[in-house]
This record gives structure tokens, sequence and C-alpha cells, in this order.
């Protein structure tokens, strides 16, 4: 089982248990994703700093129209 809950899209609340989330995975490719829901559900939970890591910044402005009193940065990584 996971040190901490993970959020999956398919439900969009906290998983705890090592084999709900491998059955999730498989529901996950073709559910579709509840990308606000997920984010509503972290914010709920008490999260309130949130890190995009990757290139560009397309999450981080997903987030200002999910909730602007949370804060959203990136983290950019090269090879």
């Amino acid at each position: 089982d996971p040190l901490c809950p993970v959020y999956q899209n398919v439900t969009a609340q906290a998983v705890t248990s090592s084999d709900e989330i491998k059955k999730n995975l498989m529901i996950q490719l073709t559910a579709p994703v509840r990308w606000t829901q997920s984010i509503q559900a972290m914010i709920a939970d008490g999260g309130s700093d949130f890190v995009e890591v990757g290139p560009g910044k397309v999450l981080q402005g997903l987030m200002r129209k999910i909730d602007r009193s949370v804060a959203a940065s990136g983290a950019s990584f090269s090879e």
C-alpha cells in the first residue's frame, strides 16, 4: 500500500489500497478523466500547494480556473 493517498482520475478520491489502485488503473484506460473533481477533492482534503512537473504550464492554468486560492507552480526538467 502507498505511504500517502493516491488520487486517481477515475474516482476523483484518495485511494490507499494497492489493490484498488491497480483496479482503478485498468478502469482509467477507458474512463473519463475527472480532473476538476480530483483537484477539488485534494483541496477539500487539505491540499494547498500544487506543482506541475514537466514542460509547459497547462495544468497550472487549469488550477487557476478551478480554485485561485491555492498555489500552483511549475518545476521543469531537462534530459
